[in-house]
């Protein structure tokens, strides 16, 4: 809600986050470096079934604090192109 809220106030109402969000997936994935529940958990989504739920005590702050910065330091790094790529259906 963040983001899409900040897209709002800097007028680009029409965008949507699903797609930066897609990317963080697959960046976590692909270089992360770390578990898939990580990644899933920073996205605010559920992991494992009710039993796993139900004996998962930690919310795993640090990981995915560290996670995050990382992919901070990705997306404002010199390597990133800031270049945005039209795919046409």
């Amino acid at each position: 809600m963040a983001m899409m809220q900040l897209m709002r106030r800097l007028d680009h109402g029409d965008v949507t986050v699903h797609g930066f969000r897609s990317s963080f997936r697959d960046w976590a994935e692909e270089r992360g470096g770390m578990r898939r529940e990580i990644a899933e958990l920073c996205l605010a989504h559920e992991v494992g079934n009710a039993v796993e739920r139900a004996y998962r005590r930690s919310d795993l702050l640090d990981k995915r604090r560290s996670l995050m910065e990382r992919w901070e330091r990705f997306c404002t790094s010199a390597g990133a192109s800031g270049k945005v790529v039209k795919i046409r259906t």
